[in-house]
């Protein structure tokens, strides 16, 4: 905050950036609901002021009072059927005048066009601070490819892997059966297919056969055309949350457990169907390493502010290796990110008061 000329301290303008144009149009507005409550709480009101900005689901950004009432709702709101012109492009530019008076930007966009860099390139450009890391991390972030290749360099364990891409997928008869036969002899069965830039576990393939290889192989490349086939793993799954810049810090570590076959889209956000254990049952050295572990993958990927660093821990012989980071994590009340810095010290309220101090700090 910063005094105004009649001495009163004036409030920090806050752009709540939700909605966006990925399949996790609605998870975004539930982070934001939660976000824009706890700014809007306690001490948080005292020292910021929230300006909601909507994006459609074709892109259009909305402020004002349809931007409120999706945050009051929850509901998307409808999208006419476009016709994609020159005066459909000319409105996916034309941003709302009161974008011009935020001070610092709060993105709560999850999967592509969200947490990929593109929003936060277009935030740079504005020179205006926002939340969460830049445009390398999240796009690093983002592309399980170039998330890979970044983890190995900074010689973080991982499971075996192969890139795949659509032109080899969508090949002629004889070049596809090669490709099958070479996934089976290096990886085997099981093993998971995925797109390489999508989130929250969208498009994702479990392949216990040849048969469900190739229409796991067929099904990701109608999704993206890099993919990754990576070797299935009998192990816990953990998560650690960090938070910070230059010296981050990272939190207890918790662990999913689910009776479906594996953790995927539908067992991730509906609910029931996966329990947090927090702090996850792990002996202290295990724990430890894991930590130090989430920092180093953060650092891996040049992160700021946020990230949930996930990984499998290999029981049987103590291995523990990273699956993925998440530079913009779901940020519901009983999302893993928050709750695991609630059981480290850090209420709801307090952890969104820090990450906007964070983008200060870092911009």
């Amino acid at each position: 905050m910063c005094a105004g000329q009649d001495g009163i301290m004036a409030k920090l303008r806050v752009g709540a950036l939700f909605g966006g144009c990925s399949g996790e149009h609605e998870v975004s507005i539930r982070s934001a609901q939660a976000i824009t409550q706890a700014l809007t709480a306690g001490t948080n009101a005292d020292q910021y002021e929230i300006l909601p900005f909507y994006i459609q689901k074709d892109g259009v950004w909305r402020a004002g009072e349809p931007a409120q009432a999706v945050l009051q709702t929850g509901e998307p709101l409808p999208v006419e059927a476009q016709n994609p012109g020159l005066e459909h492009r000319s409105r996916l530019w034309q941003l709302p005048p009161e974008a011009a008076t935020v001070e610092v930007w709060f993105p709560m966009l999850h999967g592509p066009n969200g947490e990929d860099g593109t929003v936060q390139g277009l935030l740079q450009l504005m020179q205006i601070p926002f939340v969460g890391c830049g445009v390398l991390a999240s796009a690093i972030g983002m592309d399980k490819l170039a998330m890979k290749s970044a983890f190995a360099q900074a010689g973080l364990a991982q499971v075996n892997y192969l890139a795949v891409t659509r032109q080899e997928v969508w090949s002629n008869p004889c070049v596809f059966p090669k490709l099958c036969d070479r996934i089976e002899q290096i990886l085997g069965y099981p093993c998971f297919i995925k797109p390489a830039n999508l989130g929250s576990s969208v498009g994702i393939v479990k392949a216990t056969s040849r048969a469900e290889l190739e229409a796991g192989l067929d099904s990701a490349a109608g999704y993206d055309r890099r993919l990754i086939v990576e070797a299935g793993v009998i192990a816990r799954e953990v998560e650690c949350a960090v938070l910070g810049n230059d010296q981050p810090k990272a939190s207890v570590v918790g662990e999913i457990t689910f009776s479906s076959d594996f953790y995927d889209y539908e067992t991730k956000y509906t609910s029931g169907k996966a329990d947090l254990l927090i702090p996850a049952p792990l002996p202290i050295e295990v724990a430890q390493r894991i930590q130090e572990l989430a920092i180093q993958a953060f650092q891996a990927i040049d992160g700021a502010g946020i990230a949930r660093v996930d990984f499998f821990y290999v029981e049987s012989t103590g291995e523990i290796l990273i699956n993925e980071i998440n530079t913009l994590p779901g940020f519901t009340a009983t999302s893993m990110y928050p709750q695991l810095w609630a059981a480290s010290g850090i209420a709801f309220a307090d952890l969104v008061d820090r990450l906007v101090q964070l983008a200060l700090e870092a911009r």
